[in-house]
């Protein structure tokens, strides 16, 4: 419960004249830090505990949030509970009393059960407080106790905190209890406080008070790593929430405090925000980092506690550490400026940017190598990269010169991007509508391992006008940091520097995810399993890419032995980690036994590829080898699965069933079969006759590619320019209305198709 605003000054001041006792130590830095805190407050405000009647406790807030104390408490870490709700909770409990009482007197003096209008009197808070705190306390212990976890319960004043024995006491006794492994549960006894202050901004209600005060003492005096104060907001936001361009702000830094405008208080507070950033800010000058955030919304309460403890990104975090750039949000927000200036430029200014970047990929080979050289020696020394990670972290001057070429072809594209028209109609008389492209926006592009993916990306993102954000593996930290240095040099020839950013703050992909308000696409560039977690965690924002590359090379009964050898040796082992390398090879039964199966395994074994064996090809072998655990397995290396299949439409059906929608290869001499095999499966590339390796951007004359997606909306296979951009319509008029086009009106829809104007592209 919150205090009344004669307790809460008393209180504050009380802050302000007792000198800290020395630090414990420097608060945290960073969110991801926050893993390491060991004692941990959570301070439960009034808004959290409370009911939205203010008559009763939350229950259900309640019980979600006993359990992330007591999973925490079980990791091993001491918790401690500041909370409110002795007034809310004996409120209710007075109100039910005062009812039944008057009911029952004025039943008996009118002699009959119907009962008259009956005003419950103003209940007074210390009353309420007295009639509630045992219930609260008994409710706590209730649910702790379902987890196995005891608790205690202290009750404080301020004098607790003015007499230095008191103190004293009260310090011993809750490092005794966190000992024990006790969780300590501690309220203001609000049944002895001074009475309240009347105040307009209650309206009448009775004060619920605040212990943002109380938590911040009690987490300096205890040493406490992590205060986490809950209300019923996001967090601080620089302007008051609910107002146009109220931002939440991540990270609130002691010298930030003239930039922020604090609005209305609490439904039931007194303090209001201001009071818990001066508290916060109180606690983190004590060596206590804190968090403020909402602990009222059904869809995070679950889970607020344990996410704030694991480092992501929720409410406002209190640091010392105010970094020297830039945050993510700020990048965003730059990016998506410069993106808008960025589309606005002529497509041949598009098109000097990326063949100026194309230009000092070459002129800056050295810098560039040489940055590489350090990224590589230190993944070598750590030992944590993988051989094919540790192949894709690798530049070379052979793969900048390929670099320059792909980016040289993207600038040709370019210049007919941005502004294409795809349909013209006359819609009536004096009335035409457009179909044009346009840039999607703010791309979010997270990538593992491949440096040489920031200039293929960046040079897409120019040419389709989008605004970029980067966020590169930190195994590639040193060759990232001067491909985007290279890039903005390039951007600086038309002033648009700011429009791709890269990300080099200690932001976690998940945090990235939750961006949707300034992020329009995310496009995943790595292994299957970084795929999947951003799939996972971006809810509102589109995700452009696949998770898996299982792919599939047929062998058709009427197949070449010279071309299924050399396209099974190619698809598999000319790179194995790559998404389009082959996973599964299908063989028809009649080529069982015969000279072309002989032919692939014998290939197979010579390049030493492990062998896993399908259900079917298993049973056809007396010794066979392994048995493969799924059908539906990326190897992303020298292994593979074999399996056998009746015919072409025994493969199509396999695929479909076992397939990721990917790549898919048939290899036969019969034209027929292969047509019904292009035109029968699905997925996003489909081959006759060549490698599966041949799925790729620059491959396909796309320059260079931002992924290869398996989606069946928007862009399909190797996504280059094309897939980066989206439409809108465009109307002329001339005073135009619908009433116009009513059965009264004096005009006809007549929709006819006009030519659509060509550019020129000399």
């Amino acid at each position: 419960a919150l205090h009344c605003f004669r307790l809460a000054t008393i209180v504050g001041q009380s802050l302000m004249c007792i000198s800290l006792p020395r630090p414990h130590g420097k608060s945290f830095a960073h969110r991801s830090e926050l893993k390491q805190a060991k004692r941990i407050v959570v301070k439960l405000g009034s808004a959290v505990v409370t009911r939205g009647d203010e008559c009763g406790l939350a229950l259900g807030r309640l019980a979600s949030i006993v359990e992330q104390v007591a999973m925490l408490q079980n990791q091993g870490r001491e918790m401690m509970i500041v909370t409110s709700g002795a007034v809310a909770f004996g409120k209710q409990r007075l109100r039910h009393e005062i009812l039944l009482s008057q009911s029952v007197r004025q039943a008996l003096h009118s002699g009959q059960n119907q009962l008259k209008d009956m005003s419950v009197p103003v209940l007074e808070a210390r009353a309420c407080a007295a009639a509630g705190q045992s219930g609260l306390m008994a409710l706590y212990e209730a649910m702790f106790t379902q987890y196995s976890t005891c608790t205690a319960q202290i009750l404080v004043t301020n004098l607790d905190f003015h007499d230095e024995q008191k103190r004293r006491n009260l310090n011993s006794t809750l490092h005794e209890l966190l000992r024990m492994n006790i969780v300590p549960i501690i309220n203001t006894n609000d049944a002895v406080v001074p009475p309240p202050v009347p105040s307009s901004d209650l309206q009448g209600v009775i004060s619920i008070k605040d212990n943002d005060s109380l938590a911040a003492r009690l987490a300096v005096e205890m040493k406490v790593d992590l205060l986490i104060a809950l209300s019923d907001v996001e967090g601080l936001y620089d302007s008051p929430p609910g107002t146009d361009d109220a931002k939440l702000i991540d990270t609130f830094y002691p010298g930030d405090q003239q930039s922020i405008t604090y609005g209305t208080k609490s439904r039931v507070g007194i303090g209001g925000m201001e009071a818990k950033v001066k508290a916060a800010l109180w606690a983190l000058q004590g060596g206590t980092s804190v968090v403020i955030a909402n602990g009222t919304h059904p869809k995070v309460t679950g889970h607020v506690i344990t996410d704030i403890v694991e480092g992501k990104k929720v409410g406002t975090f209190f640091s010392e550490v105010k970094p020297a750039g830039p945050t993510v949000e700020q990048q965003a927000e730059m990016a998506r400026q410069g993106g808008r200036v960025l589309a606005s430029l002529l497509p041949e200014e598009r098109g000097e940017i990326i063949c100026r970047l194309a230009d000092l990929l070459t002129e800056k080979r050295e810098e560039i190598l040489s940055a590489n050289r350090r990224d590589m020696e230190l993944a070598t020394a750590s030992g944590r990269l993988s051989q094919p990670l540790l192949n894709r972290l690798s530049l070379s001057t052979s793969k900048l010169n390929s670099l320059a070429i792909g980016l040289r072809q993207i600038a040709v594209s370019s210049r007919d991007s941005v502004g294409q028209v795809l349909r013209r109609t006359r819609v009536a008389n004096n009335l035409e509508l457009e179909q044009i492209t346009v840039p999607i926006g703010v791309l979010l592009v997270i990538f593992e391992s491949r440096p040489d993916c920031l200039p293929q990306v960046s040079a897409l993102a120019i040419a389709s006008g989008n605004a970029l954000l980067l966020k590169g593996g930190k195994e590639a930290a040193n060759t990232n940091k001067i491909l985007h240095q290279l890039t903005q040099e390039a951007l600086s020839m038309h002033g648009v520097k700011d429009a791709i950013q890269l990300v080099s703050t200690r932001e976690e992909v998940e945090d990235l995810c939750r961006l949707d308000k300034l992020i329009d696409l995310i496009i995943p560039r790595g292994s299957s399993q970084l795929v999947r977690d951003i799939q996972r965690a971006a809810k509102g924002i589109p995700v452009l890419g696949h998770s898996e590359g299982v792919c599939h090379v047929y062998i058709d009964s009427e197949a070449s032995i010279d071309k299924a050898v050399d396209i099974v040796k190619d698809s598999k082992c000319d790179y194995p980690a790559a998404c389009n390398a082959m996973e599964t090879l299908l063989i028809h039964r009649d080529l069982l036994r015969t000279p072309i199966f002989d032919q692939i395994i014998d290939m197979l074994r010579t390049e030493e590829v492990k062998i896993h064996a399908g259900p079917r090809f298993a049973s056809y072998l007396t010794f066979s080898p392994n048995e493969v655990k799924s059908l539906r397995t990326e190897y992303g290396d020298l292994e593979c699965c074999i399996e056998v299949v009746d015919s072409m439409q025994d493969a199509v059906d396999h695929i479909h069933k076992y397939g990721s929608s990917h790549t898919d290869v048939i290899v036969t001499e019969n034209e027929e079969t292969a047509e019904q095999f292009l035109q029968q499966l699905d997925s996003a590339c489909v081959f006759w006759n060549a490698s599966s390796r041949f799925a790729d951007g620059y491959r396909f004359g796309l320059g260079a590619e931002v992924g290869i997606s398996t989606a069946r909306i928007h862009a399909r296979g190797p996504v280059g320019l094309e897939g980066l951009l989206t439409t809108k319509w465009v109307l002329r008029g001339e005073g135009h209305t619908v009433a116009d086009f009513s059965e009264q009106g004096s005009m006809k829809y007549l929709h006819e198709n006009l030519p659509v104007p060509q550019r020129n592209l000399s």
